[in-house]
């Protein structure tokens, strides 16, 4: 995969601290912030999933569900019934 070069503006206090964070790992600055930027990603990425899975459950069962959880729900019933 090829490297992009970039520059970015931070605030002082922020790169003094991602240089002592960079150091303590043994990670050039470039290394931590590909690795800071991976982690946002993937955290995003995982918020908005998490989002749609919510709105697929924000409504409730319709008719045929219900039924169909009804039906379900019986014949799990059934099967353990005497296994207590």
């Amino acid at each position: 995969m090829a490297n992009v070069k970039t520059a970015i503006s931070l605030p002082e206090s922020l790169f003094k601290q991602a240089e002592a964070v960079a150091e303590e790992l043994k990670v050039s600055r470039s290394r931590l912030m590909a690795l800071a930027l991976e982690e946002f990603i993937r955290r995003r990425q995982n918020l908005q999933l998490l989002e749609k899975i919510n709105a697929a459950y924000a409504d409730p069962p319709d008719e045929e569900e219900q039924t169909m959880l009804r039906t379900i729900s019986r014949y799990h019933r059934r099967i353990v019934e005497g296994e207590w």
